[in-house]
């Protein structure tokens, strides 16, 4: 009988030893397996020096932080590629991540948009393309045999929407066949603003960037609205999102939005947005707002990808 016992309260202490080892790993700093963390990681991607977007993050992450009850850390990545995989992670739990960046973090880790930018009072933007003012090109089909530069291959308005639209306007079967056989020479130049100079300086005959990236180079460059001129618009692009890992709690998202959207009437935190990424104001996104860019995203398939 004594051995019965002795073995019932080794039983009952190893089960107590488990129990208390689970709640251990369910708890600290949101690592995976955990669906309400006590800590949430807010993840960005520099628009400007790393240095400057932590510092100027920083009151963002703690006003969250205040308003859900929950330290808030913001992350600054190198990269969209790594924002999303330390999304699938779960170690980034709240991602700033543009349209292109969104549909393959859903597509790979189910990753949901909640939030959306408002810039300039809309939802969408175009990309345009710039040329110089006394430019000879005047039209689309103009451009067959010139030097384009654009951001790199996987900027939505930089490079997917301009290729699409030029792929299809003129039956073009591959981005290959766009870059090598279409244009007479293209150029990746690393950023919207550095496309814009490079046709500016005579560099190259056409910039594909976001609409107007020659308003953030006016201060540099005064003359730029002068020197260079929309030739054309894509269609609409949805704008940036604020996306969520599917692991979180579903109260909890529900909190993360209502907090999001308590920010339009701060005029500190929207300021900050706005200093971050331009954002004018936030709104609540679907799903399917999505649907555009990740049809053109398909059609382009491994040829591009967020390295």
């Amino acid at each position: 009988m004594k051995k019965v016992l002795m073995l019932l309260a080794a039983i009952l202490l190893a089960g107590l030893l488990v129990a208390c080892g689970s709640d251990d790993e369910g708890s600290g700093d949101g690592d995976s397996g955990s669906s309400k963390p006590d800590k949430l990681v807010m993840g960005f991607v520099p628009s400007q020096d790393a240095e400057t977007i932590a510092t100027t993050v920083e009151p963002l992450a703690d006003e969250l932080g205040e308003i859900l009850g929950i330290e808030v850390e913001a992350r600054t990545m190198t990269n969209y590629n790594g924002l999303v995989e330390a999304m699938g992670a779960e170690q980034v739990h709240i991602g700033f991540i543009p349209a292109f960046g969104y549909v393959i973090a859903n597509q790979e880790y189910d990753i949901e948009v909640i939030l959306k930018s408002i810039r300039h009072g809309s939802s969408t933007y175009k990309a345009q393309y710039l040329v110089q003012a006394d430019s000879d090109i005047e039209s689309l089909e103009d451009l067959e045999g010139k030097r384009w530069a654009y951001a790199d291959a996987t900027s939505t308005s930089g490079f997917l929407f301009p290729a699409n639209q030029l792929m299809q306007k003129f039956d073009i079967e591959s981005p290959d066949a766009l870059t090598t056989e279409f244009f007479g020479e293209t150029v990746q130049v690393g950023g919207h603003d550095t496309a814009a100079i490079a046709v500016y300086e005579g560099d190259a005959d056409v910039a594909t960037t976001f609409d107007d990236v020659r308003e953030n180079l006016e201060e540099e460059y005064p003359d730029i609205k002068d020197k260079l001129r929309v030739l054309e618009y894509t269609d609409e692009i949805p704008n940036d999102t604020i996306s969520v890992i599917p692991e979180l709690d579903d109260e909890l998202v529900q909190e993360i939005k209502d907090a999001f959207m308590s920010f339009n009437d701060d005029e500190k935190m929207i300021g900050i947005m706005n200093d971050v990424y331009t954002w004018d104001a936030i709104d609540t996104a679907e799903h399917s707002e999505y649907d555009v860019v990740a049809e053109t995203y398909e059609r382009f398939g491994d040829s591009v990808s967020l390295d």
